[in-house]
C-alpha cells in the first residue's frame, strides 16, 4: 500500500539573496552563485551568494567593530532590541512560515510551528538580565571581598542546517545577543532567504549596524570562520561527520565550540502501551517534515512479537491515508524533501536496505512516476525485520524512512538503543510507570520522551544530545547557552584603609 500525491505548479520569479553585513545587504558582483529551490515544484527560485574568504572577513570585522559598544549596554537595553524584534517576527509569523515552505518543502503548519518555536528562545532571552547575574561574597578574608560575574566573548559565528532555516538560527543568536556577543551567521545554501529577513527585522528592531551579519556559502564560507583569529566561538548543528569536522578545526584554531550532529532516535513501545496513541505519535515524528528532523522518530521498536504485528498493521494502515504534496495546499501532512540530489540519497537508502535483507513493507520510491512531476518528493516508507547490522539502520538516513526492529524484551530493547553510536533523543510508550522510570534514568541519551514522540525541551531548558549526537562541553539554548556564550571572571578585592599589609610570599589564604 502506497501513499497518494497531490500537485500544484504556479509561476516562480528568480531573486538575488546576497550577504547581510553592517546593516544592509552587500552585493559581490565576482561572487559564484547557487540555485535555490522551490522543492514542490523543482524550480530554480533563487540564486544565492556563495561568500569568499574575504566577504567573511568583511562580516567578522563589522562584528568587531560593533562588539565594544554592544557588549557595554546595559543587559536590560539589549533585552529591549529582543523584545521588539519579538514583536516583529510574530507579526510577520504567517509570511516567514510562506518563505519557509518556498524553499524548505515542510507544509505551512510546520513551518508557522517552527516560527513560534524560535520565537521560544527569543522569549527566554528577553530574561538575560536575571540570567546574567553574578555571585558576591562579602569578607572572604579580613577586609577583602570576592566576586563573579560573566561578560560576553565578542564575535561569535553560527552555522545552521536546512531543515529548520528559521528555529536553528534562533537557537543561537539571540542568546548570543543577549549575553553582549556580536554575531555572523552562516545558513545553509539551501533555503538561505529566512536569516536575511530575521537580520532585516533585528535592524527594524534597532539593533545596531554590525551586531548582526549574514554570509552565505559553503565549505569555503565555513573554513573561514573556522579559521579567523577574530571568531571567538561556534555553534554548529547540522551532520554528523560535518560536526565533528567543525568540532576539530575550530577547536585546534583554539575557538570555544558546541557542535551538534546527527541521530538515530529510537520509540520503544512496550506491550501496554495505547497502539493508536503510539502510532499517530510515530507518523508525525517519522514523517513530519518529510523525515528531515534531527529529533525524527527512524526506528520503531516494538517489544513482543504481538506488539511488534500489530504496530506493523496499524502504520500500513495510516501511511495509506498520508498526504503527500506541496505545502501549501489544504490537507497535505507531509511535502517535499529539500533537493532532488537529497531525495535521491534518500532513495538510495531504500533500495540498500532491500539489497540488505530488510522488508520494504511500504515503498515510497512507487508513487514518485506520473504523480509530482519535477519535485522532490519520496513517500513515507516502512521497513520491517531490519537488523543492527544493517546500514539503514545503523545510518542516519534524514528521511521519510522508518524501520521496526524487533525486540524480545525490555532490557534488550534498551540495550539496542544504548548500543547505538548515537543518543540523540528516544521515546518510550508504556503504561507502567516503573518501566518509564527505568528507561528515563538508564538510557544513553541526551533527550527522552516518555509517551511523547519527539521530546525538544523549552527555551528555558538546553537541547543536546550525547555520544556521537554532540560535540563539545554545553547543550544549545536555555541554560547552556548562556554559558556558552559568555566566560565567567571572578574578582578579588581589598580597598586601602589604615590596616598595614605586609607582603606576604606564602600561597594566599583567608585565616
Amino acid at each position: 500500500m502506497t501513499a497518494t500525491f497531490t500537485t500544484e505548479r504556479s509561476g516562480t520569479t528568480t531573486a538575488d539573496i546576497d550577504h547581510y553585513i553592517g546593516g544592509q545587504l552587500v552585493v559581490n558582483p565576482r561572487a559564484a552563485r547557487a540555485d535555490v529551490y522551490n522543492p514542490a515544484t523543482g524550480e530554480v527560485t533563487g540564486l544565492v551568494a556563495m561568500a569568499t574568504a574575504a566577504d567573511v572577513d568583511a562580516a567578522v570585522t563589522a562584528a568587531a567593530e560593533a562588539f565594544p559598544a554592544w557588549s557595554a549596554t546595559p543587559p536590560h537595553v539589549r533585552a529591549r532590541v529582543l523584545f521588539r524584534f519579538r514583536d516583529l517576527v510574530d507579526q510577520h509569523a504567517d509570511r516567514l512560515a510562506a518563505l519557509i515552505t518556498s524553499e524548505h518543502g515542510k507544509v505551512l503548519s510546520d513551518a508557522r510551528g517552527e516560527v513560534t518555536r524560535g520565537l521560544e528562545v527569543v522569549e527566554f532571552a528577553c530574561g538575560i538580565p536575571q540570567m546574567l547575574k553574578g555571585e558576591f561574597s562579602e569578607n572572604v578574608g579580613r577586609n577583602v571581598d570576592g566576586l563573579t560575574f560573566r561578560q560576553p566573548l565578542g564575535v561569535v559565528a553560527g552555522i545552521s542546517p536546512f531543515n529548520f532555516p528559521a528555529m536553528v538560527p534562533m537557537w543561537m543568536f539571540p542568546v548570543a545577543l543577549a549575553c553582549g556577543n556580536t554575531f555572523v551567521m552562516k545558513p545553509s545554501e539551501k533555503d538561505p532567504t529566512l536569516s536575511v529577513e530575521l537580520a532585516r527585522l533585528l535592524t527594524e528592531a534597532g539593533l545596531p549596524d554590525g551586531v548582526f551579519n549574514v554570509v552565505h556559502g559553503d565549505k569555503v564560507a565555513v573554513d573561514a570562520l573556522l579559521a579567523h583569529d577574530q571568531v571567538e566561538a561556534i555553534s554548529f548543528v547540522g551532520s554528523t561527520p560535518i560536526a565533528e569536522y567543525i568540532h576539530t578545526t575550530a577547536v585546534a584554531n583554539g575557538k570555544r565550540v558546541q557542535a551538534l550532529g546527527g541521530a538515530k532516535n529510537h520509540m520503544v513501545i512496550m506491550p501496554d502501551a495505547d497502539l493508536d496513541q503510539a502510532v499517530s505519535a510515530l507518523m508525525g515524528a517519522a514523517y513530519g517534515s518529510a523525515g528531515e528532523r534531527c529529533m525524527a522518530i527512524s526506528v520503531a521498536v516494538p517489544v513482543g512479537a504481538e506488539t511488534a504485528a500489530a504496530l506493523r498493521e496499524r502504520l500500513v494502515a495510516a501511511l495509506a491515508e498520508l498526504e503527500v504534496g506541496p505545502g501549501t495546499r489544504d490537507g497535505v501532512e507531509m511535502g517535499p524533501l529539500v533537493t532532488g540530489a537529497h531525495r535521491d540519497k534518500v532513495a538510495a537508502y531504500v533500495a540498500t536496505g532491500v539489497e540488505e535483507g530488510a522488508e520494504l513493507v511500504v515503498d515510497g520510491r512507487e508513487t514518485i512516476p506520473d504523480a509530482v512531476g519535477k519535485g522532490f518528493f519520496l513517500g513515507g516508507t516502512l521497513f520491517d525485520h531490519v537488523t543492527p547490522s544493517m546500514r539503514i539502520y545503523l545510518e542516519e538516513i534524514f528521511g521519510p524512512v522508518l524501520s521496526i526492529v524487533r525486540a524480545e524484551s525490555f532490557a534488550e530493547a534498551l540495550q539496542l538503543v544504548n548500543d547505538h553510536e548515537f543518543g540523540n533523543g528516544t521515546a518510550i510508550f508504556t503504561a507502567d510507570g516503573s518501566t518509564a522510570r527505568t528507561y528515563l534514568h538508564n538510557v544513553k541519551a541526551g533527550m527522552v520522551g516518555v509517551n511523547v514522540p519527539i521530546p525538544v525541551p523549552m527555551a528555558f531548558h538546553s537541547f543536546g544530545g550525547w555520544k556521537r549526537s554532540l560535540f563539545g562541553d554545553h547543550h544549545i539554548h536555555g541554560p547552556e547557552g548562556v554559558r556558552f556564550y559568555t566566560r565567567n571572571k571572578t574578582a578579588t578585592t581589598r580597598w586601602p584603609n589604615d590596616i598595614q599589609v605586609r607582603a606576604e610570599f606564602a600561597m594566599p589564604t583567608h585565616d
